[in-house]
């Protein structure tokens, strides 16, 4: 434990996560590398697709609104932003998800729309988690957490049924593929929630813990 703590500890002065140099604003990020981050600039205010031709809200949503309000994705999945998905989701690099965490936090402090009033990161199945050893979901919403002065719950749902991996499967198969593998502990307390994962394709999983 006190090795695993060390292990993801954070270094002052902070080094860039991407090429080792020094980092800036107190982030593990340098300038020169925030400049490569692939941001997601014009994208649909529901699902965060991108879109090509400009508008609010992308064709899909247009014609069957999903039953959530409005998603932030900061980023495109796309070097070198997937590198440090892909190092805190299958190697343990937490450094990597407190970095995330941090971005996205900016981005939500930015807009002028109100805050959530609680974080639900989407739950691994207890298998999962004991295999992967954290939630990085979780670990993602930490530092959004600290950063806005909002609470985490993982208590309110539960991942129930084990799913295959959504990676490599179309639409319809990702929404088979997570139907009942979520249930809510109650009735919530709070009428805006923040569903937070550390990546979304198909809005597939937030809209199935969203019903």
């Amino acid at each position: 434990m006190v090795y695993q703590w060390l292990k993801n500890a954070q270094i002052f002065p902070p080094r860039c996560l991407l090429c080792a140099g020094p980092g800036a604003d107190g982030l593990d990020l340098c300038p020169g590398c925030r400049q490569d981050l692939p941001v997601n600039t014009t994208a649909c205010c529901h699902c965060a697709t991108p879109l090509t031709l400009g508008g609010k809200r992308c064709g899909r949503c247009q014609a069957h609104p999903p039953p959530f309000q409005a998603t932030v994705a900061p980023f495109l999945y796309a070097p070198p932003l997937d590198w440090l998905i892909w190092e805190a989701k299958f190697h343990g690099q937490l450094p990597a998800a407190r970095l995330l965490g941090q971005l996205l936090a900016e981005t939500l402090a930015a807009r002028e729309t109100p805050l959530p009033q609680v974080i639900v990161p989407v739950p691994l199945h207890p298998t999962r988690l004991r295999e992967r050893g954290f939630n990085q979901a979780l670990e993602v919403a930490r530092p959004v957490a600290r950063s806005l002065g909002l609470p985490v719950t993982v208590e309110a749902v539960a991942r129930v049924r084990a799913t295959l991996p959504q990676s490599g499967q179309d639409r319809t198969s990702r929404r088979r593929n997570l139907r009942g593998a979520f249930s809510a502990s109650g009735p919530l307390p709070w009428r805006q929630v923040a569903i937070l994962d550390d990546v979304i394709t198909t809005t597939a999983t937030v809209t199935e813990l969203a019903i």
